[in-house]
């Protein structure tokens, strides 16, 4: 679904991205993990062209993005939804606004098709009777689970998350990765997860790349990368002080 070849990015002196290549499988369950700072987050931004690279290649669906225009971007992210770190609720709205947010701006579905929708995809992440309620009145769980049904709606081919678990206690991380498991045996769209979740990533994973300076050092099935010989993917996955990897 996605081939990422070359890729290179920096800011200023700070060299990011450095000859990344990374290839995402359709229909499958991606995680990316890496200590912080390595560049993740660009990474995805890449993905859905909201970055350009210095240099290299990403193809979506077969079309490389890296030299197209707005229209023609625009055109490709219709296959993406995005769940971001903080789910990225407009506070002013309530929740059936933020999830119809797309469907408005994005289509010409009359209003009670658009609460129907809208119903039908909280419905999907475990959510009814919630839609009078705004963003401060709800949990962190709640608000990723709010994020999800939003990116679900427009019924992407692919969907991105950026740290789904980040700020939440275990056990609604927990859920939150139930979750993108179920809705994506449900849905099959191909999904890409960042995460620092370890062990827990690799339950809900088919495949994983370890991202280090700017690299994927190493890629496979969570039992192979669980069982890597690489040093730096030995002390990430165990979080030890001792190897490659310096704290920062």
């Amino acid at each position: 679904m996605i081939v990422v070849k070359g890729l290179s990015k920096s800011f200023g002196s700070q060299l990011v991205l450095d000859r990344l290549n990374l290839e995402i499988p359709s229909g499958r369950i991606t995680a990316i993990i890496g200590p912080s700072g390595e560049g993740k987050s660009v990474l995805l931004k890449h993905l859905i062209g909201l970055l350009r690279p210095d240099s290299g290649s990403v193809r979506v669906d077969g079309e490389e993005i890296t030299s197209m225009g707005r229209g023609e971007l625009n055109r490709v992210r219709e296959k993406f939804g995005m769940l971001f770190q903080n789910a990225a609720l407009f506070d002013s709205l309530t929740v059936f606004e933020n999830v119809a947010f797309p469907l408005q701006e994005k289509t010409r579905l009359s209003d009670p098709e658009i609460a129907q929708r809208v119903r039908e995809a909280l419905s999907h992440v475990g959510l009814t009777g919630i839609e009078a309620k705004y963003p401060d009145e709800l949990s962190g769980g709640m608000k990723k689970r709010v994020g999800l049904a939003r990116a679900l709606l427009m019924d992407p081919r692919i969907i991105l998350f950026d740290e789904p678990t980040t700020g939440l206690d275990p056990v609604i991380s927990c859920a939150i990765h139930r979750m993108i498991r179920d809705t994506h045996e449900k849905f099959g769209y191909t999904a890409v997860v960042v995460s620092h979740e370890i062990p827990e990533i690799f339950d809900i994973s088919d495949r994983v790349a370890v991202l280090y300076r700017g690299r994927i050092v190493e890629s496979g099935t969570p039992w192979e990368i669980q069982r890597s010989s690489d040093p730096v993917v030995r002390q990430f996955i165990n979080g030890s002080l001792d190897g490659p990897i310096q704290l920062v």
